[in-house]
């Protein structure tokens, strides 16, 4: 027990030091903070979920010690609680003599990954309702926000008009960052989630500490409720309002779990082709240098799930599907 409160409260500390790395204002602080739920990932991987826990814990108190009492329930709700939860679920079994001579059957990564889209969507509604209320006073204050951020990026004074070079209406440059940011937001806590991860078992399976074996990816697949939960999702989206607002971030959050399973469904049916590596490294370096081509895989996810390609394709060479 007392290596366990002693790794918690190591990896706490290297989190809370991640987290406050953003403070220097380098642009390598960034990729610091992104990579804070990493410790409490690995100590709840590697030394059971009270570690993980009570690294959460810790960081929140140290960053509360050293920098402000606010952060405390933040960094619980928004990179804490959220680390050790997917990391609780990562090493839930249960008894399935049937599944291989291990006798257990492990939380199915397809749900990890609709977990980590819903976490972020709750991650990013509660940032947003503690800027406003309802969906006009949200957008106004985020437009304050980027406005703050810009004035002192430009070095511009409070008191003097905001201008921006090349842009002739700052203000609505401004309106458009409020508009896109929830759902950027919540794509990029997604997506920084399933990155720690899989970054975090990596590292404990290179350890030998990871309880479970290593998943095969390309066969993951989502329960059936989250496609229709993403048609409602995206139906809501268009009402006015919070509502709206809230269904937009959903949506978001969703489909980059689909562009994800896209990537497993590309992963698979390229299994064993000529030339495999040069697709899967051009797939993902057109989707990480220009973006919209994230577009296909989730079309590739969506389409798998109404069609089973993998299904298909695992049939022609006489494979099992992995819906089965």
């Amino acid at each position: 027990m007392m290596q366990i409160l002693f790794i918690g409260i190591a990896a706490g500390a290297a989190a809370a030091l991640l987290f406050a790395s953003l403070l220097s204002g380098s642009p390598l602080s960034l990729l610091l903070v992104s990579l804070g739920p990493l410790p409490i990932i690995i100590a709840a991987l590697g030394w059971g979920h009270i570690a993980g826990l009570v690294a959460a814990v810790v960081a929140a108190a140290a960053l509360t010690l050293s920098l402000s009492g606010a952060l405390f329930f933040a960094f619980l709700v928004s990179v804490g609680l959220p680390a050790w939860w997917l990391s609780y679920l990562a090493l839930l079994a249960r008894p399935a003599p049937q599944i291989g001579p291990e006798g257990l059957e492990w939380y199915p990564v397809g749900r990890l990954v609709v977990w980590a889209a819903l976490i972020a969507t709750l991650v990013v509604t509660i940032s947003l309702l503690n800027i406003g209320q309802d969906a006009e006073s949200i957008r106004s204050g985020l437009e304050g926000i980027f406005e703050r951020l810009i004035r002192l990026q430009m070095g511009t004074p409070a008191d003097a008009p905001l201008e921006i070079p090349s842009v002739p209406d700052p203000k609505r440059l401004l309106a458009f960052f409020a508009l896109v940011f929830p759902g950027a937001a919540a794509v990029l806590t997604t997506i920084t989630n399933l990155i720690n991860l899989w970054l975090a078992a990596r590292i404990v399976t290179v350890s030998g500490r990871l309880k479970r074996p290593w998943p095969d990816l390309a066969a993951i697949v989502f329960p059936p409720l989250v496609a229709g939960l993403l048609a409602v999702a995206i139906a809501m989206s268009f009402v006015p309002g919070l509502v709206g607002m809230v269904a937009g971030v959903l949506s978001a959050t969703l489909l980059t779990a689909y562009a994800v399973l896209g990537f497993a469904v590309l992963h698979k049916i390229t299994s064993g082709i000529t030339g495999r590596g040069l697709v899967l490294t051009g797939a993902y370096a057109t989707v990480g240098v220009l973006g919209w081509p994230v577009l296909v895989m989730m079309l590739l996810g969506l389409a798998d799930t109404i069609i089973d390609l993998r299904g298909r394709v695992a049939a022609r060479r006489g494979q099992s599907s992995p819906h089965h």
